[in-house]
């Protein structure tokens, strides 16, 4: 079973960066998707943004222009770099992937990670 281990998350100032990374680890045959989605209290989860394996992207459009995903394949750890950073912007930032484990699988698993918080607050 793919595990997803997000780092990255804390406190920011409002108008400050972060980056978050989500490293996935076990036994696949690949990851097709990877993505972002992020949750506050009260809040159904949202999209942040996702990548395919070949690095088209899909962002949440108020999103698009603060925020860039990216991947590194090789490593099967996507990226969230987050600047411009607003206190609305403070969730629980998710990782997602879309695992194949097998050539006989025709859909794929979906994985999610623990999350980690990122706070916007002066």
């Amino acid at each position: 079973q793919v595990q997803l281990v997000e780092s990255g998350g804390g406190l920011v100032q409002p108008g400050g960066s972060l980056r978050l990374s989500c490293a996935a680890s076990g036994s696949m045959l690949r990851i097709n998707v990877m993505g972002w989605y992020r949750q506050t209290p009260g809040k159904e989860r949202e999209l942040v943004a996702t990548i395919d394996s070949s690095g088209t992207t899909n962002y949440a459009t108020p999103l698009k222009g603060r925020f860039a995903i990216s991947r590194d394949n090789a490593k099967n750890t996507v990226y969230l770099q987050m600047d411009s950073l607003k206190p609305e912007d403070t969730a629980v930032y998710t990782c997602n992937a879309e695992v194949f484990y097998h050539t006989l699988q025709l859909r794929p698993s979906s994985v999610w990670g623990q999350g980690t918080l990122v706070a916007v607050s002066s």
